[in-house]
């Protein structure tokens, strides 16, 4: 019981703290790039949602956290309490960063990365400057921006609702050797919901697949030492591994940074991949109608982070699109901006 009320205390205060830091570099950054907005605001009023939704779904997510955490569904995370060291020069960083952001976002500058002979190695589709973001995912400077940036953006809750997969995870591994399980983590990023997956089944077997080299290599770094793992740079509509050789597959805000073919190539490409019985666990941005009081977000985020295929995403059948692949859609839930969902193949 006491140690029930000491782990309550110390995530309540790191997460207050977190949120506190947070929200008040978003607040702050809203104020210094007002200028660069104006034209998206203008057109985003009367859409807006209010404080107190927000809040009161934030609340939500943390509790649902918490309640994971305490029935042993995933471990405490290690990075939810702020180093204040590395707290601070990721701000420093973050701020000295937004006026490239606020430039792009004035003149709707958005291309950047992309050059005749960068085409010849990625995709069309990948070579933009994503939230406005500087050098898109293509640097190490970008990368280590990546992990504050979100944070700021979702005000303290990019690794809450990150860790909603886990649970999905769990019910997708039940009853397996995991000696012998299988998993990878496609588009990765810099690693986080790994650092959870590790921090929770150590011995687990995971592959981290991004088709940034930049972000793989952060990614690396951070999950040094953490066992079995694999690092590997491949599209995600193009997986290097064999038909039915994955038990699971875990994929963090992707899709709705897909264009809607490529969207249904990647499913298609995670049922191959998966073996019968396994699973896929997706965890992205809310869709119209999820949250209806958020329905005006989603309106305005493409419009004010340039996200060019979110609003294709965001009227997606997604189960439809996965049934069509060969998984079935088992179990969805929102969690603050975001949504939780597994698949099944049968």
């Amino acid at each position: 019981m006491a140690a029930s009320r000491g782990r309550r205390l110390a995530y309540g205060t790191a997460r207050a703290m977190r949120v506190a830091w947070f929200a008040g570099q978003y607040l702050a950054a809203e104020r210094l790039t007002r200028a660069s907005r104006g034209a998206i605001d203008r057109s985003n009023k009367g859409q807006g949602t209010g404080w107190r939704p927000l809040l009161a779904a934030i609340e939500d997510l943390f509790a649902r956290d918490l309640a994971n955490i305490e029935a042993g569904l995933y471990a405490m995370p290690d990075d939810l309490a702020l180093r204040p060291g590395p707290a601070l020069r990721n701000a420093v960083r973050f701020f000295q960063d937004l006026p490239q952001v606020a430039r792009r976002r004035r003149e709707g500058a958005h291309a950047e990365v992309l050059d005749d002979e960068i085409r010849r190695i990625y995709p069309r589709y990948y070579l933009q400057n994503f939230h406005f973001q500087t050098d898109g995912w293509l640097s190490d400077r970008s990368a280590a921006l990546y992990d504050h940036q979100v944070e700021v953006l979702f005000t303290g809750t990019g690794g809450a609702m990150r860790r909603q997969a886990l649970p999905h995870l769990r019910t997708i591994l039940a009853g397996r050797d995991l000696r012998a399980v299988r998993v990878a983590d496609v588009a990765c990023g810099t690693g986080g919901l790994i650092a959870d997956m590790k921090a929770t089944w150590p011995r687990l077997d995971v592959t981290a697949v991004d088709l940034s080299p930049a972000y793989l290599r952060k990614a690396q770094r951070r999950l040094e030492g953490r066992g079995r793992m694999h690092f590997v740079q491949a599209k995600a509509e193009a997986l290097p591994f064999a038909d039915a050789s994955l038990d699971a597959i875990t994929c963090v805000y992707l899709f709705h940074e897909l264009p809607p073919k490529i969207r249904e190539g990647v499913a298609a490409e995670f049922a191959r991949v998966v073996k019968p019985g396994g699973g896929v666990v997706l965890v992205d941005a809310l869709q119209a109608g999820d949250v209806p009081p958020f329905d005006g977000l989603l309106d305005f985020f493409p419009r004010a982070f340039h996200e060019p295929y979110f609003s294709t995403y965001a009227q997606a059948d997604l189960g439809a699109l996965f049934a069509a692949a060969g998984l079935r859609l088992a179990a969805a839930a929102p969690a603050f901006l975001s949504k939780a969902m597994r698949f099944t193949r049968d």
